[in-house]
C-alpha cells in the first residue's frame, strides 16, 4: 500500500487526466439512464409469467390496458355527459397501439351516479407506454363540471418513474447543503469540505454511466434511479472523509508524498476492507432471482467499486496537487481531535464497561420489540404519492365500481388444460368437478367460470347447448372469452389474499388430475415471497461466512469479527423494530402502511456492509495503537478518542444523504432511506461509542486472541 501511495503521487497529472476523460464520458451516458428504467422490478420467471403469456397468447388477452375514469358536477344533465364520454372516445381514436376499446355504454355497471369508466387495451407491456400516455392525456378533454382521468398499470409505472426522479432531486437538494455544513464542521475549511462532495458526484455519474451500457444486458427497475445516488453520495463521502481526515494528520508532521503514502497505507487499506464488506453485502442479493433485487445488487456493486477506487486513486491524486491546500479558506478553527471532550468520553466509557454494555444492550433490545408485528407488502398503487391523479383515479374506480365479492387483488386465473377439445362432454365434466371442489375450498368466495357466467349446473347441460345450432351472442361472447382448444379459464375470487397464497401454494404442490396453470396477483405476490424467503438465507450465509473472513484476516483476531456479526444483527433487528413503529405503526406523523417487501432485505444487505465501514475504521485505529503499546485498554481509549469525531462526522453525513429521502414521495424509497439512516444512527452512537469499547475492554487481550496466540506481536 506504501508503493502504491509513491506511484499515485508521482502520477497525479496523468491518473488526475484519466479520471477526467471517465468524467466526461460517462456523463452523457449517465444523462440517458432515466430513460432505459421502468417499472417496480418485480418480475420473476415463474408461472405468473408463463400463464401470462399464454392468456395473451391464446386467448388474446391485452397486454397492458388503461382505464379512462369519468366523472360530472352534479349540475351537469346526462346528455351532456353521455357527449362528452362519446366525444373522448372519438378524440381519442388515432391514438397508436390500442387493440380494443370498451366504451361505459358497451356494459352494465360501467356507469353509477356521477362516475363512470371505460378502458383502452394496448398491444405493449406497461413499462413501454410513456409515448402513448403522453400523447393520450394531451387529447383528453376537460370541460367545466366533466373531468377525465387516465389511470391503471401503466399510468402508474410512468408515474411512479418521474415520481422517483423528483424524489432524486429533492433529496440531493435537501441532503447536499447539510452534508457540505457537516464537513465544514469537521474539517474546518471550505476546500476539505467541498472535496467529498466532488468524490461522491463523480461516483454517481460514473456509476450511472456504466448501469446505461449494462441496460443493454439486463432491464432495470425505476428504484435504481434512487437506491445508487443514495448508496453512492454516503459511501463516497464516507470514504472521502475517512481519507482527508488521516492525511489532514499526517500533513502536520510529514512531507505531501510521505503524507499520501502513510493515508493509503491505513485509511486506504481500512476503505478497502470496508468496500469489500459492502461489496459482500450487495452481491447476496443476486441468490435472489427477482429483477428488483439484482438490479440493487449489481448497481450497489458498481458504484462501490468506483466509490473505493475514485478514494484510493483519483482522491490521492487530488490531494497531492493540493498538498496543504487542503487546508485553505478556513471557516472554523480545527481542533485537535485527541483532546477534548471525546478523550473525556472514552474514558468515561472505558471506566464503566459493565453498566455502558447493559444500557446499550437496553435500548437496542427496547427497540426491536415491535420487529413481531411487521407487515410485509410488495409496493404497489401505494407505492405512488397519494396526491398524483393516478392514484386517485383508481382509488376512486376500485371503490365504485369492484365489488367487495370480485376483488382483483385476490383473484386468482386458473387455466385448466384438457387432453383434448375443452367443449368435449368428458372434459366439461372433469372441470366441473375441479371447478366443484375449489368452491368448497376455505375462504373461496367466488368461482367465475363459463358454467356460472352462463347459470349452467353441469356438463350434460354445457353439451345440450353446444349442440343447439343457434347459439345466441351471449353463449358464444362468453364461450370465446372463457375458452379455447383445450383451454378454460376460471377465475377464483378468495376473502382475502393471503388464503389465495396459500391455496396456489397448495395447488403447486399436489399434482391434480387436470394441468392448471396460474396467474393472478395472489400467485405473483406467492412467487415473489417464496423466492425471497427460500434464496435469503444462502445470501445471510455468504455475507457472514465472508465478512468473518475478510474481518479475521484485517485484525487477526477470531473475537472480533464475531462481536461485529453480533453488533450488527442486533442493531439491524433495533431498526427493524423502530420501522414498524414509524411506518406500520403511524408515529411522527406518518400514515399508517405495510412495510415494503425489499425495506428489510435491502437494508440489512446495504447496512450490514455499510456500517463494516465504521467497525473497521475504528477497530484499525485500535489495531494500530495496540500494535505500538501492547496495551488493549490504552489502545482502546486513544482509538475511540482519535476516531469518534470524525465517526461522527462520517455518520451525520451518511444519516443525511439517505434520510433525506424521508422526505420524498415514493413509499419504498422513504422506507429504505429512514431505515438506512435509523441503523446507521444506532451503529455509530449506541454501538460503536458505546458497547464496542465496552466489549473491547471487558475482553481485554482476548480481543486479539487467533488460532492459539491472545497477543498480536508489535510492529
Amino acid at each position: 500500500m506504501v508503493n502504491i501511495g509513491k506511484y499515485i503521487y508521482q502520477l497525479r497529472k496523468p491518473i488526475l487526466f484519466l479520471w477526467l476523460v471517465l468524467i466526461i464520458g460517462f456523463s452523457i451516458l449517465a444523462i440517458k439512464l432515466p430513460s432505459v428504467l421502468s417499472g417496480n422490478g418485480f418480475a420473476y420467471d415463474g408461472d405468473y409469467q408463463e400463464t401470462e403469456a399464454l392468456l395473451e397468447q391464446e386467448f388474446n388477452q391485452a397486454k397492458s390496458q388503461i382505464i379512462l375514469l369519468f366523472e360530472r358536477e352534479a349540475f351537469i344533465s346526462d346528455e351532456k355527459w353521455k357527449d362528452f364520454i362519446s366525444n373522448t372516445f372519438i378524440q381519442i381514436e388515432d391514438l397508436p397501439g390500442v387493440e380494443n376499446k370498451v366504451t361505459p355504454f358497451e356494459h352494465e355497471g360501467m356507469m353509477k351516479g356521477n362516475l363512470a369508466y371505460g378502458l383502452l387495451m394496448f398491444d405493449k407491456d406497461s413499462e413501454e407506454m410513456d409515448a402513448e400516455i403522453n400523447q393520450l392525456r394531451k387529447l383528453l378533454p376537460n370541460e367545466t363540471g366533466m373531468d377525465v382521468s387516465p389511470t391503471g398499470e401503466p399510468v402508474v409505472v410512468k408515474d411512479l418513474n418521474e415520481a422517483s426522479q423528483k424524489d432524486l432531486v429533492k433529496a440531493e437538494m435537501i441532503g447536499l447543503p447539510i452534508a457540505l455544513l457537516v464537513l465544514i464542521a469537521a474539517f474546518g475549511s471550505l476546500v476539505a469540505a467541498s472535496v467529498p462532495l466532488l468524490i461522491g458526484i463523480i461516483s454517481i455519474i460514473i456509476t450511472m454511466g456504466i448501469l446505461y451500457l449494462l441496460s443493454f444486458q439486463m432491464n432495470f427497475s425505476i428504484f435504481l434511479l434512487n437506491i445508487v445516488p443514495m448508496i453512492g453520495l454516503a459511501l463516497s463521502i464516507d470514504f472521502a472523509l475517512l481519507f482527508i481526515n488521516r492525511y489532514k494528520e499526517e500533513i502536520r508532521t510529514k512531507e505531501i508524498h510521505e503524507a499520501i503514502s502513510i493515508t493509503i497505507a491505513t485509511a486506504g487499506r481500512s476503505i478497502i476492507f470496508s468496500g469489500l464488506c459492502v461489496f459482500i453485502g450487495l452481491l447476496g442479493l443476486l441468490f435472489i432471482k427477482i429483477d428488483l433485487f439484482m438490479n440493487v445488487a449489481v448497481g450497489g456493486m458498481v458504484v462501490v467499486f468506483v466509490s473505493v477506487l475514485s478514494a484510493v486513486t483519483f482522491l490521492p491524486a487530488l490531494l497531492s496537487l493540493l498538498g496543504k491546500k487542503i487546508n485553505s479558506l478556513s471557516v472554523i478553527k480545527s481542533q485537535n481531535d485527541t483532546e477534548g471532550v471525546w478523550r473525556r468520553f472514552a474514558i468515561f466509557v472505558m471506566k464503566r464497561p459493565v453498566s455502558m454494555m447493559l444500557l446499550a444492550l437496553s435500548i437496542l433490545l427496547i427497540s426491536l420489540v415491535p420487529v413481531k408485528d411487521m407487515n410485509l407488502t410488495i409496493p404497489g398503487l401505494d407505492a405512488l404519492p397519494p396526491n398524483y391523479e393516478a392514484r386517485i383515479a383508481l382509488e376512486t374506480y376500485r371503490d365504485v365500481f369492484i365489488d367487495e365479492n370480485k376483488n382483483e387483488e385476490h383473484k386468482v386465473i386458473a387455466v385448466l388444460e384438457t387432453p383434448g377439445d375443452v367443449l368435449e362432454e368428458e372434459n366439461l365434466t372433469k372441470i366441473k368437478e375441479t371447478i366443484d371442489k375449489i368452491i368448497q375450498q376455505e375462504k373461496v368466495s367466488l368461482v367465475e367460470s363459463p358454467f356460472s357466467l352462463l347459470n349452467i349446473n353441469s356438463a350434460e347441460e354445457m353439451t345440450h347447448l353446444l349442440a343447439l345450432e343457434d347459439n345466441n351472442p351471449e353463449v358464444m361472447g362468453v364461450l370465446d372469452r372463457y375458452s379455447v382448444n383445450n383451454k378454460m379459464v376460471l377465475n377464483v375470487y378468495f376473502e382475502d389474499i393471503e388464503s389465495a397464497k396459500t391455496w396456489v401454494r397448495f395447488q403447486k404442490d399436489h399434482s391434480q388430475e387436470l394441468n392448471m396453470y396460474l396467474g393472478g396477483s395472489p400467485t405473483f405476490e406467492q412467487e415473489i415471497f417464496d423466492e425471497i424467503y427460500e434464496k435469503s438465507p444462502y445470501g445471510l450465509a455468504l455475507i457472514l461466512a465472508t465478512t468473518f473472513f475478510i474481518l479475521m484476516v484485517a485484525f487477526r483476531s477470531l473475537l472480533i469479527p464475531i462481536k461485529a456479526i453480533a453488533m450488527n444483527i442486533l442493531s439491524l433487528l433495533a431498526t427493524f423494530g423502530i420501522i414498524v413503529w414509524i411506518f406500520q405503526q403511524g408515529h411522527l406523523g406518518i400514515n399508517p402502511s405495510d412495510i415494503s417487501l425489499m425495506v428489510p432485505v435491502f437494508v440489512f444487505s446495504l447496512v450490514f456492509g455499510l456500517s463494516m465501514d465504521y467497525e473497521v475504521f475504528f477497530i484499525s485505529r485500535i489495531h494500530e495503537n495496540y500494535l505500538e503499546s501492547g496495551n488493549n485498554d490504552e489502545a482502546t481509549v486513544e482509538g475511540l478518542a482519535t476516531t469518534s469525531k470524525i465517526i461522527t462526522s462520517a455518520a451525520a453525513i451518511m444519516i443525511v444523504v439517505t434520510g433525506a429521502f424521508g422526505f420524498t414521495g415514493v413509499m419504498p424509497v422513504k422506507q429504505v432511506g429512514v431505515g438506512i439512516a435509523i441503523a446507521i444512527f444506532i451503529d455509530a452512537t449506541i454501538v460503536r461509542m458505546l458497547l464496542v469499547p465496552s466489549l473491547m475492554k471487558l475482553f481485554g487481550d482476548w480481543n486479539w486472541w487467533y488460532f492459539g496466540k491472545k497477543k498480536i506481536e508489535r510492529g
